[in-house]
């Protein structure tokens, strides 16, 4: 079983990244493999709608995007860390997710996704939207802790003294691979829900 964490942050060793290490020691307690990719010093743009995805099974535009894919597919879980800027997540992380998202065809139901958001005072619970949005428009069930999955503070030091929010790391993680064993059980005992496909409304006769 493996989780893949993804640092939206542009400060590797920042608050997003003390929040993310304090879950990878629960999950490595739990014997899940963990792997940590730092994307927010990336150059990442936006979709562009171009779909060429559609055909291709890969993003047009060849960077870290694509380099996640096979990551993705091969992960059972997928947590998001965010600095919160103006009240919502990096801007890069956000179109790195979208163009995640939308460019791969694998089927991402089922696996577990966990939102973290670091903040220094405010703006947590809004940026915590952002990425969980993407988890809900793919079939995949959302970790939740004993508070939302935050930490504050301005430094990693900061981080270090916020032990409710560490505490929140912790029982995230637990939480988390939780999850990620329990639905391994039931693959193997009821399969995947059926997932309905092919129905696409777009009003076209204006209704």
């Amino acid at each position: 079983m493996k989780v893949l964490l993804i640092n939206g942050s542009a400060h590797k060793n920042g608050c997003t990244a003390r929040a993310l290490s304090e879950m990878v020691k629960v999950f490595e307690q739990e014997g899940i493999e963990t792997e940590t990719v730092h994307a927010g010093s990336q150059n990442i743009r936006g979709c562009v709608s171009c779909n060429s995805c559609r055909k291709t099974g890969k993003c047009v535009f060849n960077d870290l995007v694509n380099e996640l894919a096979p990551k993705l597919e091969a992960a059972d879980g997928l947590v998001v860390g965010t600095p919160v800027y103006y009240a919502h997540a990096n801007g890069g992380l956000l179109a790195l997710l979208d163009r995640l998202f939308y460019s791969t065809r694998f089927s991402k139901q089922m696996k577990v996704g966990a939102a973290v958001v670091s903040s220094r005072r405010a703006g947590s619970t809004s940026a915590f939207d952002d990425i969980n949005k993407h988890f809900t428009i793919s079939g995949m069930p959302i970790a939740s802790s004993t508070y939302w999955n935050e930490v504050h503070g301005f430094t990693a030091a900061d981080v270090e003294k916020d032990k409710e929010g560490l505490q929140t790391m912790r029982n995230l993680a637990r939480n988390m691979a939780f999850l990620i064993k329990s639905i391994a059980l039931g693959k193997e005992e009821y399969g995947l829900p059926q997932a309905e496909q092919g129905t696409f409304t777009s009003f076209p006769d204006g209704l």
